[in-house]
């Protein structure tokens, strides 16, 4: 090769560099937008879904407390009390006071 031939390659060399450093930013640069996009697309999604998420939780914790207040209530304990007493045998069930007192 000859030593003239190298001065000439370093011009091309540079103008490739170049060339090739505004090829990748405008490859590059788009991808970069993308990605960004899709997180702001995932982070909007999630966003949505906690608030759903609240919402129920809301609703469910309104449930329970009504189902605690169900439960603790007298008339349900004595509306159980009475379904006991149905599922006994009519023969055990005490029918004058003498067999009360026993």
């Amino acid at each position: 090769m000859h030593p003239d031939a190298i001065y000439a390659l370093i011009p091309i060399l540079g103008i490739s560099c170049g060339l090739l450093a505004i090829l990748a930013g405008a490859i590059f640069r788009p991808w970069v937008k993308l990605k960004e996009r899709q997180m702001e697309l995932e982070a909007q999604s999630m966003t949505d879904r906690a608030a759903q998420y609240a919402a129920d939780k809301g609703r469910l914790e309104e449930r329970v407390a009504v189902l605690e207040r169900i439960v603790t209530d007298q008339g349900y304990s004595l509306a159980k009390e009475i379904e006991g007493l149905r599922s006994i045998p009519t023969s055990v069930i005490p029918t004058n006071e003498k067999e009360l007192q026993k």
